[in-house]
């Protein structure tokens, strides 16, 4: 590997691969690498106990399985990145963890309750667990403070929604320049933020991401992850994406997991699979 972390794990084996090679190439040559990682190489890269586990679990939709035996840890307050090739099931994670999927078998645990069979309405209020579309999901003919309060639907009393609202408006001069504005007239990094917060209302511990930086300006991705560290370093979230630009993704996240066809195929801190050969043919474009 890149690094010598002893924490590390992976299925990973040796094997040339062309500096230029198509989607399928690397779909084959990443199932070809790929091996299960013990839950125990999991569980040592988190600090302290987890905030968020999964354990064996396995999943799809409908008939379909598509996750087979996931094994996933994350502390209080650590980030988490998602790579692999297309199709190897990184949202459908995601889709698990909030409950927009069928579980077949094993758990998902947050601080030391188990949610699996919570509804996403359910995740959202009682466990603490916020979802980032991938796809834009503002309201663009209603304002930013409209969409901010839409956030908060779950709330038992409007009064706190309109206080957390508040909160944001104080923590992002950006939004509150334009409360009144319709979010459609926003740009696209502002959109981003403004889908982010509205997430924030209901004062979640683990924040899901999906693709934060698609449909992006470069300007605009440097933004929303800057967001996104401060949520964490600042605000203490729990941080698990799934991010298009592997790059940005492990050099962003305290933990990167590798996932191959439904399963984890590798484990380490973000830092060190950014800087392993292996994962940078095959994912990195280098």
């Amino acid at each position: 590997m890149g690094t010598d972390n002893s924490r590390s794990a992976s299925g990973y084996g040796e094997g040339d691969v062309s500096a230029v090679i198509s989607t399928e190439d690397v779909a084959r040559q990443a199932e070809a690498l790929g091996a299960t990682v013990s839950r125990d190489a999991v569980r040592a890269l988190v600090e302290g106990e987890p905030l968020l586990e999964l354990s064996s679990l396995v999943a799809g939709y409908d008939a379909m399985e598509i996750l087979h035996g996931i094994d996933l840890a994350v502390g209080a307050g650590q980030s988490l990145c998602l790579v692999g090739p297309n199709g190897a099931g990184k949202s459908t994670v995601l889709h698990s963890i909030f409950g927009f999927t069928r579980i077949f078998g094993g758990e998902i645990v947050i601080d030391g309750e188990t949610v699996t069979a919570l509804t996403p309405a359910q995740k959202l209020k009682q466990a603490g667990i916020a979802y980032v579309l991938q796809d834009n999901s503002v309201f663009p003919d209603m304002s930013v403070e409209e969409n901010l309060l839409m956030g908060g639907y779950l709330k038992d009393k409007p009064f706190e929604a309109r206080e957390a609202a508040e909160r944001v408006f104080e923590k992002y001069d950006r939004l509150a320049a334009r409360r009144s504005e319709k979010a459609g007239v926003l740009s696209g990094g502002e959109r981003r933020l403004l889908e982010i917060s509205r997430a924030l209302i209901m004062e979640p511990k683990v924040l899901l991401v999906d693709e934060p930086s698609i449909g992006l300006e470069p300007r605009y991705i440097d933004m929303v992850f800057d967001i996104l560290a401060d949520l964490q370093t600042s605000d203490g979230k729990t941080i698990i994406l799934v991010e298009q630009n592997a790059k940005k993704g492990l050099a962003f996240a305290d933990l990167g997991y590798v996932l191959v066809s439904g399963r984890v195929a590798m484990v380490d801190e973000g830092e060190a699979l950014l800087a392993n050969p292996e994962v940078g043919r095959l994912f990195l474009g280098g």
